[in-house]
């Protein structure tokens, strides 16, 4: 059953909804309805909000290093000995 809603919106935002809604071939209230009728309705994301999800994606994919034996200050006295004698 469909139902009439009202809502009290910034007039900018309600012009970029029509936009968007056009620019899809669909009506706005189509476009909300598709929003909000999923299971799991997420709102859509900014292409940073994507962006950071993807590198936070592969940030936990990549294989974290093992602890290092020796302390840093330790690998460098060696490497400056191999260099200069």
């Amino acid at each position: 059953m469909k139902t009439k809603l009202t809502l009290t919106v910034e007039k900018e935002i309600v012009e970029k909804a029509k936009q968007k809604a056009a620019s899809r071939g669909i009506s706005l209230s189509k476009m909300f309805e598709e929003v909000f009728s999923n299971e799991n309705p997420e709102v859509e994301k900014t292409e940073i909000q994507l962006m950071a999800q993807k590198l936070l994606e592969r940030l936990n994919s990549i294989k974290q290093m093992e602890p290092q034996k020796e302390s840093d200050k330790v690998h460098l006295k060696r490497f400056l000995k191999q260099k200069y004698g």
